[in-house]
């Protein structure tokens, strides 16, 4: 009987254990984490050659605002990043001759706001309207030649060398020059001519004036007149004394 016991326990806990196993085997795996949000300066860290242009970013404050724009838009974001050996090719003293808001206006150059895979350069029309703005001053133009990417801004031709990252959302690509616009980098054309004053209109003579320059002419006129038949009687006078 104890026999007997001590089998029917060893049984239940052997029942016991294969149910615990099921168990934990068919519960569900704790669902992934949700990837934190995109930032641009981590990517570009872990390329591990955009120094330069990653204390740009940061002292522009456009790294910040990248971060957040890429949270806050469903148009996404394509980044034109030049390589430190890009920012070392630059003239010596070239980015210490630019104002705070031109450095701005440079980095703004190379972003583009929206996302742009490299399979769709072939569809998208150039210039490209970068967060500098647009127009003659600002052109940005790729254009897909073979398997290489051209970019061109007017003073600077180059292509994209590598692609740094790239997702749904967020395109960065590596281009070995920076990427000079024409409206920081040469002179600026001069303002138009100020327009000439409009002449004013000589103001209308009053019937009295009229009346007044007549009477001037004809008073000369009658002087004239008897200054000359003066003269006449004079000289009859002259000649009638000497004969």
């Amino acid at each position: 009987m104890e026999r007997l016991q001590h089998l029917l326990i060893s049984l239940y806990l052997l029942i016991l254990s294969i149910n615990l196993t099921t168990t934990t085997a068919q519960s569900p795996a704790p669902a992934p984490a949700p990837p934190g949000p995109t930032n641009v300066i981590k990517i570009l860290k872990k390329a591990g050659h955009f120094k330069t242009f990653i204390r740009l970013l940061k002292s522009t404050q456009l790294d910040s605002n990248l971060n957040s724009q890429l949270g806050n838009t469903n148009n996404g974001l394509t980044i034109f990043a030049p390589s430190d050996s890009a920012f070392s090719a630059l003239k010596t003293g070239t980015l210490r001759t630019l104002t705070d808001q031109e450095k701005v206006e440079l980095m703004q150059f190379h972003i583009v706001p929206m996302f742009i895979s490299s399979s769709q350069f072939d569809t998208v029309s150039s210039p490209l309207k970068t967060h500098a703005g647009s127009g003659t001053r600002f052109q940005l133009n790729v254009t897909a030649s073979g398997n290489s990417l051209n970019i061109s801004t007017g003073l600077t031709n180059t292509t994209i060398s590598d692609t740094v990252y790239t997702d749904t959302h967020l395109a960065i690509y590596q281009v070995d020059k920076v990427l000079l616009p024409l409206d920081i980098f040469t002179p600026k054309p001069p303002p138009p001519a100020p327009a000439p004053a409009p002449k004013l209109k000589a103001e209308s003579e009053s019937p009295d004036d009229a009346v007044s320059k007549k009477d001037i002419s004809s008073a000369v006129s009658f002087v004239m007149h008897h200054d000359t038949v003066f003269f006449i009687v004079g000289t009859v006078v002259a000649i009638s004394f000497c004969v």
